[in-house]
């Protein structure tokens, strides 16, 4: 891992706090969608964010 200063490791932080809610928040509106192409579109933004989140994590590692 790179030498972060504070200020980026707190931009770190916030950006994985931010793409956890989105997942969460798209997540929640796939299951609450009945219409199928919605609903794909949504868990798709869902998958896109998760996978953001722990892209950031592993670079924390």
């Amino acid at each position: 891992m790179a030498n972060l200063t504070t200020k980026e490791l707190d931009s770190l932080s916030d950006q994985l706090d931010f793409e956890k809610v989105l997942c969460c928040k798209y997540q929640a509106a796939a299951q609450e969608c009945t219409e199928s192409d919605l609903k794909a579109c949504f868990q798709k933004y869902a998958d896109q964010h998760k996978q953001n989140f722990n892209c950031l994590l592993n670079y924390l590692k």
